[in-house]
């Protein structure tokens, strides 16, 4: 006689539809196969894009299947490894990208490889799942755009996910930042390492950048904007200067601007454990803007959604 599968509670989508439908119910256990570790997840992070899979705004471009479990972002502790795997044993602390797995659960599987490293020791796991999909996409963002010691680069959506991370490692590859924020923000944000603010919502950000830098940015970093409002996003960039954007925005950007579009991170080996070990030294700061327990998850989405949080919403889980 077969063993019962075993359980596990997870935030999950029963179908496309409203961020109300989402409820934290019971669902099978993950278990992982060739090449896996099982997680137990201590943390999860809440990313734009599940926002988009959970409603079907992105289904075009990422369908999923249901139900979803919830999130991409996740750390904890290995549970169980997968035939074959090598390296990682259980106990061990690690973060990791889930991907459409889902990460507000339990329990979630990830692959051996870039979506998963080691957690050094003074990382916690609430900041340890609030770096993955942040930060690797800013860091192949910048390596898509190939920003330069000495440039000057605008950042549009500083205090977001992304934003916090890109300001951080654009500094620390010797470039000017300049990075959209609110008046509230702005001292944050200069200590993450941008040189000026520009105050989204007193006035024109291309006016104001232009203000500061008259010939305009080597590289404008659009975190915010798709499709033909990155041609406005692109007048702050001087002419043969680039914009770079993980969303989508037109061929032509004019004045030989080249538009560069990250439909979705490609991650190299050892990037998100240099994410992790900048973290742990306190080379690169992590902002956790919310916290909610794994029993208010359904609000947190709901406040992920709805408010302005400066950095990441995590979601923990007993």
């Amino acid at each position: 006689m077969s063993q019962p599968m075993s359980q596990m509670k997870a935030l999950v989508a029963a179908d496309y539809g409203p961020l109300d439908q989402l409820a934290v119910t019971t669902v099978p256990r993950p278990v992982p196969g060739p090449g896996e570790v099982l997680i137990k997840v201590e943390a999860a992070a809440l990313n734009p894009l599940d926002l988009g899979l959970v409603t079907g705004a992105m289904k075009e471009v990422f369908p999923v299947e249901h139900p979803l479990i919830v999130g991409m972002d996740a750390a904890g502790t290995v549970a169980e490894i997968g035939a074959g795997v090598t390296g990682y044993a259980q106990g061990d602390p690690v973060l990791a990208f889930a991907g459409t797995v889902g990460s507000v659960a339990e329990y979630t599987r990830v692959a051996l490889g870039p979506h998963l490293a080691r957690r050094p020791q003074g990382l916690s796991a609430t900041s340890g799942a609030a770096i993955p999909e942040s930060g690797m996409t800013a860091t192949c963002l910048l390596r898509a755009v190939g920003l330069a010691q000495g440039e000057n680069v605008l950042v549009i959506g500083a205090t977001g996910g992304i934003g916090l991370y890109m300001v951080q490692l654009a500094r620390l590859l010797g470039a000017r930042v300049i990075a959209t924020a609110p008046a509230e923000d702005a001292e944050y944000v200069r200590g993450l390492g941008a040189a000026e603010t520009v105050d989204y919502r007193a006035g024109d950000v291309v006016q104001e950048t232009l203000r500061l830098e008259p010939g305009g940015v080597d590289v404008v970093v659009d975190l915010i904007n798709r499709g033909d409002a990155l041609a406005d996003s692109a007048r702050a960039a001087r002419p043969g200067g680039r914009v770079v954007s993980p969303l989508f925005g037109p061929p032509d950007l004019g004045r030989g601007v080249s538009g560069v579009y990250i439909g979705s991170f490609t991650a190299e080996p050892g990037d998100l454990q240099s994410l992790a070990d900048r973290a742990a030294s306190g080379e690169l700061k992590v902002e956790i803007g919310a916290s909610y327990p794994l029993a208010d998850s359904v609000q947190a989405v709901s406040d992920f959604a709805g408010k302005h949080l400066r950095g990441k919403v995590v979601i923990t889980i007993p």
